[in-house]
C-alpha cells in the first residue's frame, strides 16, 4: 500500500487527480459545444445532417434547472423540456451536501478556465497568493463586501421564482417557445457575443491572473447557492495542529482563499474540497481529508464527486430523464420564430 507521502506528492497526488478530472470535463465539454454547434446548424436549416443535441448542453441553463426543480417539488414532474439540465443540477446539490463543493472544484468549466488564469497568473509572476490574514474585524467586513455581490444575486434569483411566479407561470415558463431554444440562445451568446458581454468576459481574464477565481468567489450565484449546500457536508479538510509548522503555504495555495493554516476543519461555503492546500503542505500529515472525522484518501472527494456524478447520469437514462424527444419539425420551427 502507499504511503501517504507517496500519495501525496507523487504521481497520484490530489492536485494532479484534481487537474486530470478537470481536463477531462473540459474537453469533453468542449466536444459537446462542437457537437451543439453542428444540431444547431441543422435546426436553423444551415445544414441538411441532422446531429443529435447532446443534453450535456443543459447544464448551462442554470435559472431553467432552478425552474426546473421548484416544478417538480409544486408537482413532483420532471421537467419534460431539458431533464438532463435538471438530472444535472440534483447531481450537483447532492455532490455539495455530500463532498463539499466538488461540483465547482472538479467538474465546472468556468472553474476550470479560472484556475487555467490562475496557474498562467501565477507563472507570469502577476498572481503572488500570500497566506491569508487574521480574522480581524477590518478582514471579516471586507471578505463580507468581496462575497456578497453573489449571495445578492442567488437570493434575488430565489426570491423572484419563489414569490414572483406561481406554478402555473412555472409550468408555462418550462414548456413555453422560449425555453425550448433556451440552450441555442446560449450558444449564440457565444458566437456573437455583445461588446458589453465581451468587456465583462475580458475583465474577469484579466482579473483572474492576478485575483484567484474572481468569478467563483465573489459572483457566482450558482456557486453561492452549492456552498451553501456544502456547509452540510460530512467531508472537509482537516488540520492536525500538532503537525502544523504555520508556514501558511496551504492558505497561500488555496484557490477560494481561505486562510487553512488557522482552522482546525475547513468548513466554508467557498471550500471546493480541491485538496490544493494538502498538495502544498509540506509536513506529513498536517492536512488530510476526513468524512465524519474519519481519515480519508486524499483524492476521495476527487473520485465520489465523479462517481456520483456518473451515477446520477445512469440513473437519469435508466428512467428516461435525460434526452427528451421533441418533433423535429417543431424544434426547426422554433427556431426559425425564435432565433
Amino acid at each position: 500500500m502507499l504511503s501517504r507521502s507517496r500519495i501525496r506528492r507523487g504521481r497520484i497526488s490530489p492536485a494532479r487527480v484534481r487537474r486530470t478530472v478537470q481536463l477531462a470535463f473540459g474537453l469533453f465539454c468542449i466536444f459537446c459545444g462542437w457537437r451543439f454547434f453542428l444540431y444547431y446548424q441543422w435546426a436553423t436549416g444551415a445544414s441538411a445532417v441532422y446531429v443529435p443535441k447532446p443534453p450535456m448542453v443543459e447544464g448551462f441553463l442554470p435559472i431553467s434547472a432552478l425552474l426546473g426543480a421548484v416544478h417538480f417539488f409544486n408537482t413532483g414532474m420532471w421537467d419534460p423540456v431539458h431533464p438532463a439540465g435538471l438530472t444535472i443540477f440534483f447531481a450537483a446539490l447532492a455532490i455539495c451536501l455530500l463532498l463539499r463543493k466538488g461540483f465547482c472544484g472538479y467538474i465546472c468549466p468556468a472553474g476550470w478556465a479560472s484556475n487555467l488564469l490562475e496557474r498562467t497568473g501565477k507563472r507570469l509572476g502577476l498572481n503572488r497568493s500570500r497566506p491569508a490574514p487574521a480574522r480581524t474585524a477590518v478582514h471579516k467586513a471586507i471578505r463580507t463586501v468581496l462575497h456578497a455581490p453573489k449571495y445578492i444575486l442567488m437570493a434575488g434569483f430565489l426570491w423572484t421564482m419563489s414569490t414572483g411566479m406561481d406554478a402555473r407561470a412555472v409550468e408555462s415558463f418550462l414548456t413555453g417557445p422560449y425555453n425550448m431554444v433556451a440552450d441555442s440562445k446560449m450558444l449564440l451568446f457565444f458566437l456573437h457575443p455583445s461588446a458589453t458581454a465581451l468587456t465583462v468576459l475580458a475583465v474577469l481574464a484579466l482579473l483572474s491572473l492576478f485575483v484567484s477565481n474572481p468569478w467563483c468567489r465573489f459572483l457566482c450565484p450558482y456557486g453561492a447557492l452549492l456552498g451553501i449546500a456544502a456547509l452540510f457536508s460530512p467531508c472537509a479538510v482537516r488540520r492536525n495542529a500538532a503537525a502544523c509548522t504555520g508556514c501558511g503555504r496551504c492558505s497561500a495555495a488555496c484557490p477560494a482563499g481561505i486562510a487553512v493554516h488557522a482552522q482546525q476543519r475547513v468548513n466554508r461555503a467557498e471550500c471546493m474540497g480541491c485538496t490544493e492546500c494538502i498538495s502544498s503542505c509540506p509536513q506529513k500529515d498536517c492536512l488530510q481529508v476526513t468524512c465524519l472525522n474519519k481519515p480519508q484518501y486524499d483524492w476521495a472527494i476527487a473520485y465520489g464527486t465523479v462517481a456520483l456524478l456518473w451515477t446520477a447520469y445512469l440513473a437519469a437514462v435508466w428512467w428516461g430523464k435525460w434526452d427528451v424527444s421533441i418533433d423535429a419539425a417543431l424544434i426547426q420551427k422554433l427556431h426559425s420564430t425564435m432565433m
